[in-house]
């Protein structure tokens, strides 16, 4: 399975990454109704860190988002749907216990684990930037003063200039 399809199923909601119930349940291939009537025999393996039911308004404000809600998945539910967190996800394998679900799941585990390098990378290189700046305050500002320099004489030469035509 590839990483960018799970990838862009994944959702923040409430600060945590999560992917939705349809969504799952179309990567299980599985009923959505299916997957939600296993959850609900086990709730004492989903505590709310590992999944949540969406409420009314977050799941609007998403449909409101994000087309891919809009294309048939979840767009007339009758219940709302779930949101698994990355440990949900890793729970969710044990209650469906099939090797598809196996499968995907360490798929989807490695998604996240992509998502979080990213983002822990992104984190570095912005603190370090910030380092370089308090280190060497005079370059920094000739380096702005330079850039807004380029960007405002390219905004002049753009300009229509007024006056007498020869």
């Amino acid at each position: 399975m590839e990483l960018e399809v799970i990838q862009n199923k994944i959702f923040e909601i409430r600060g945590y990454k999560v992917i939705l119930d349809f969504d799952l349940a179309l990567l299980y291939n599985v009923e959505n109704k299916r997957l939600k009537e296993a959850v609900r025999r086990n709730p004492n393996r989903f505590p709310e860190d590992f999944m949540f039911e969406l409420s009314k308004i977050e799941y609007d404000s998403l449909r409101t988002q994000f087309a891919t809600l809009k294309n048939g998945r979840g767009q007339h539910l009758k219940y709302l749907p779930f949101a698994f967190t990355e440990q949900g996800i890793a729970m969710l394998s044990s209650v469906l216990n099939s090797e598809k679900a196996i499968e995907v799941n360490i798929s989807i585990i490695r998604a996240f684990v992509t998502i979080r390098q990213f983002t822990l990378t992104y984190s570095e290189l912005k603190d370090r930037i910030i380092e370089i700046e308090k280190q060497f305050p005079d370059i920094y500002k000739a380096l702005n003063y330079l850039v807004d320099k380029e960007s405002s004489s390219k905004n002049n030469d753009e300009r229509n200039k007024i006056g007498y035509k020869n």
